[in-house]
C-alpha cells in the first residue's frame, strides 16, 4: 500500500505520462503485482524452520521442537544466527549411542558464554529416538549451552534426564558416517516446507 500510495499521485500530476513513459506502466502494474504476492513479513517461527547442518559428507535436517523445548530452540536458533557453529567440529562418538558436537574448543569443554535451563520436565518432551537431537549438559543442572548430540538409535534411559530440542528428517545416513574431528561447515535456518511434505489432517 506504501508504493501505491506514491505512485498515484505522480500519475494524477501528469496527465501525458501514458504517453510520453509507455514503459512506466509496466513497471507499475509490475510493482504493485509483485508487492501484493510477497508475504507481510519474512520472519519465520521455529515450526516452519528446520536447521540445515552441512558436513563434508552431506547435509543434515533437523526439525525442531519448541512446544518440547522453547528454550533450547530459542537459543539453538540464537546461536545459528550468530553463526557460532560454523567451522566447529563433532568431538564426540560412541557408536550405538550418539555424536556429539557443538563444542567452540573442540574437546567438550566449551560453550557459548552462557548456560540455559533443562527442559527435561516440560510434559512436551519427546522420547530419545533415532535421530533425536538434544542438549548435552554436565552433571550440573540448567548447564547446557551450545553443544548438542544426536542418538544413533533409542536411548529412552536418557529420557528425562536430557533436553530434546529436535530430530533428524533427513540426511541420517550423513550422521551415522560422522566421526570425531568432522567439521560443521555451517548451519542455516531454511524453510521447512523445502524439505517436510505437509501432511493432510
Amino acid at each position: 500500500m506504501r508504493t501505491t500510495r506514491y505512485l498515484f499521485p505522480q500519475l494524477a500530476g501528469s496527465q501525458n505520462l501514458l504517453y510520453m513513459r509507455p514503459t512506466f506502466i509496466l513497471f507499475l502494474f509490475l510493482t504493485l503485482i509483485v508487492g501484493c504476492a510477497l508475504p507481510f513479513s519474512s520472519t519465520s517461527t521455529p515450526e516452519e524452520q528446520v536447521a540445515v547442518v552441512t558436513t563434508d559428507k552431506g547435509i543434515v535436517v533437523i526439525e525442531l521442537y519448541p512446544d518440547a523445548a522453547p528454550i533450547a530452540v530459542e537459543n539453538f536458533t540464537k546461536l545459528i544466527n550468530q553463526k557460532f557453529y560454523d567451522g566447529l567440529t563433532f568431538h564426540r562418538r560412541v557408536d550405538e549411542f550418539v555424536v556429539q558436537g557443538g563444542c567452540p574448543n573442540g574437546d567438550g569443554t566449551g560453550g557459548p558464554g552462557w548456560t540455559i535451563a533443562d527442559e527435561y520436565t516440560n510434559p512436551n518432551q519427546r522420547p530419545h529416538l533415532r535421530g533425536t537431537v538434544a542438549m548435552a549438559r554436565t552433571q550440573e543442572p540448567n548447564s547446557s549451552g551450545s553443544q548438542f548430540y544426536i542418538c544413533f538409535k533409542p536411548q529412552p534411559y536418557l529420557d528425562g534426564n536430557y533436553t530434546t530440542f529436535g530430530g533428524v528428517v533427513q540426511g541420517m545416513d550423513v550422521v551415522d558416517r560422522l566421526q570425531i574431528g568432522d567439521v560443521m561447515t555451517k548451519i542455516r535456518l531454511e524453510a521447512k516446507s523445502k524439505y517436510v511434505k505437509a501432511t493432510p489432517e
